[in-house]
């Protein structure tokens, strides 16, 4: 899962997290999901630690709450 812009990124997590919420796949795998996205595109996810701008305003933050507890269950 690499991706190319911040938008495509943004329009990933969008899709993995709206398909948790509708129950079209489960727990584990959101985590899986969330996981390698953030391994394969760090520097396209997070600036100055914190989510880029781009991403911020594409997923929103109840998205991003969710990405960002996966992560610090790490």
């Amino acid at each position: 899962m690499f991706y190319r812009t911040q938008r495509e990124l943004a329009t990933a997590i969008n899709k993995l997290v709206d398909a948790y919420w509708q129950e079209e796949i489960k727990e584990q795998g959101l985590i899986e999901g969330v996981n390698n996205i953030y391994d394969n595109n760090q520097d396209k996810l997070f600036k100055n630690n914190e989510f880029t701008k781009v991403v911020q305003q594409q997923c929103g933050k109840r998205r991003l709450a969710v990405v960002e507890r996966i992560l610090k269950m790490v």
